[in-house]
Formats: C-alpha cells, structure tokens, sequence
C-alpha cells in the first residue's frame, strides 16, 4: 500500500528497502489507476474517436462537397444521381395522374417501381460519407484505436499520478522547499488540461485545416488513421507542455535564476518567443494571432504571481526583521 502524502517526515531516516517498498506501493497504484481508467475509455472508445475526429471530419467534409479527391469525385456523382432521380420521380408522379392517358396496367407497374425509386432518392440525400480517416494494415483499426484510449486514458489519470510522484518526492523537501514546491505541483496537472484543450479547440482544428488544404488540388487526398492520430497526440502534448511556462517561470524566479524585475523589463522578448512558437504551429495569420496571444497571457499571468510571491515572501522576511530587531532583506519585487 502507498503511503500517503506527507506520512514520511523530512527528518526520518529510510533504509533504501523502505524507500523501494514505498516506490513499489505507488507504482502499485498508479497502474490500478491507469488500468481502470483504460478500461472506462475503452468501453467508451466510439466517442473518443468521434471526439479526435472532428476537425479531421470538418475539413474534409469540406473537401468531398467541393468535389475534391476520390471522395469528392463519389459525392459529385452522388448529387448528379440525386437531380436524375428527382427528375424521375417528377415523371412517375406525373404518370401515376389519372388523365395521364396510360392503361391501368402501366400504372399498376409504376406504383410499384415508386417506393423504389422514392428509397433511392432519400439515400442519396444522405450527408456526403469519407470524414474518418482510413486504415490500410488488417489490424490497424485494433492498434490505433488501442492508441488513442491509451492516451485519453494517460491524460485523464495525469492529476493522480502526479500526485502519487509528489508524495514520493515530498520527503526530500524541507518545510520551507515544500512550501514552494506544493503550489507548483498543484498547478501542472491543470495547466497541461488547459494546454490539451487549447491544443484541440485553436491548434489542432488549424493544423488540420492548413496540412488538408495544402496543394490539394494536386493529390488525391485520405489521411491513414495511424499518422492522423500520432500528429494529434503530437499536437496535443505539445500544448499541454508549452502551457508548463507559469510553472518554469515561477520556479526560476523562485530559484533566484531571474528575477521578476528582469522579467517584467524584457517583455519584448517574451513576445519574439511566443510568435515564434506560434509560428512554428501551422495555420493562417489569423491563427497564428489566436495562438500568439494566449501564450503570451500565460507569460504576464506568470511575471503577476511570480511578483505576487516576492511581495509576500518581503512582508513576511519584514515582519520577522522587525520582530527580531534586523533590517529586512532587500527584494526587487517592487
């Protein structure tokens, strides 16, 4: 059994077996965890899928109704079989009329080719089909559906399995580093959620968009399910890692590597390095201003609470001067 966080002091002296045992205990339960969440997405596998289609299943919806590619080509005879039909339904019904001048047995045979004809008509008024992504191996749709309730399964245990690492490192910390360090851990689990959906709503739906597009009118366009969902998670972990820079700012500021006076007067600096990320992402202008932007938030969110802490760390080193007679530290948080 894991012990639980905080149950080992800083003081306490382990033998490397207990720190083993305790290791043990936690990988214990950070498999069970991943295991039964794996399970729950596995049972759930259909709307996860849905759920990472969609900005493939946008686009290239778009695609097959401008006719482009083979889908696009099947979707054009489609609509040319839909205006045919209706035009025979037209002639049927203008046939079925009792002064059409037809015998009876004519008419007889044509209401009984009309729900036929009518069936075919509503199938073909069917939305246009191709907005998943093929699969070309005999097991592929097995391993990549495998894949991708692995990765939702990593995602949604993320909180506790960071938090059974806190509690393994916890010991390590003296009073004062815990104290510092436990806001920090907090913070990273909610930060990469937070990344991961600004990945899915603003990124991956403009990569997508831009990759899809891209010279299409030269290439008969089907994305393998195996590449579509490695660049997905790609994408998507790469969000939720960039939106890690509160916790990377905070820390050095904490470490004393920067200070957030050095921080706050090279802002020009933070903007170069937040458009370069975004425009390493692909898309649009406009998109690289959405991505731009958010990012940038995150650096002045960091620089307030990084400040935040200097001015509290002050009043406290302040108080505890005056009540013991010394002049307080100097601090450039101001």
């Amino acid at each position: 059994m894991a012990a639980a966080v905080g149950r080992i002091g800083h003081e306490e002296r382990l033998s490397t077996v207990d720190h083993l045992q305790e290791l043990r205990g936690r990988l214990i339960v950070s498999v069970a965890v991943v295991a039964v969440v794996f399970g729950f997405c596995m049972w759930q596998n259909h709307a996860l899928l849905n759920l990472i289609n969609k900005p493939l299943a946008h686009e290239t919806q778009k695609q097959v109704k401008a006719g482009d590619g083979p889908l696009g080509a099947t979707y054009t005879v489609q609509r040319s079989a839909l205006a045919l039909g209706t035009q025979l339904g037209g002639v049927v019904a203008a046939l079925q009329a009792p002064k059409s001048g037809i015998s009876p047995a004519t008419r007889a045979s044509i209401a009984q080719a009309k729900p036929k004809i009518d069936e075919a008509i509503k199938r073909l008024r069917a939305a246009p089909t191709g907005d998943k992504p093929v699969t070309l191996g005999i097991g592929e749709p097995f391993t990549t559906t495998i894949t991708v309730t692995l990765i939702f399964a990593l995602i949604i245990s993320l909180p506790i399995l960071l938090y059974q690492l806190y509690g393994f490192l916890l010991p390590a910390f003296s009073p004062d580093q815990r104290r510092i360090a436990t806001p920090l851990m907090l913070a990273i689990p909610f930060l990469f959620i937070a990344g991961v959906l600004f990945g899915y709503f603003i990124v991956l739906p403009a990569a997508v968009r831009f990759f899809q597009n891209f010279n299409s009118g030269q290439f008969n366009v089907l994305v393998q399910a195996s590449q579509y969902y490695k660049f997905a998670a790609v994408t998507l972990l790469a969000m939720g890692l960039v939106f890690q820079v509160p916790v990377g700012i905070l820390a050095a500021t904490r470490a004393g590597i920067v200070s957030t006076h050095q921080l706050r007067h090279n802002r020009r600096y933070a903007i170069a390095a937040c458009g370069a990320v975004a425009a390493l992402l692909p898309g649009d202008a406009i998109t690289l201003l959405l991505e731009t932007v958010p990012l940038y938030m995150l650096f002045e969110l960091s620089v307030l609470i990084a400040r935040f802490v200097d001015r509290r760390d002050l009043r406290r080193a302040t108080a505890a001067a005056a009540a013991g007679g010394q002049p307080p530290a100097s601090s450039d948080a101001s």
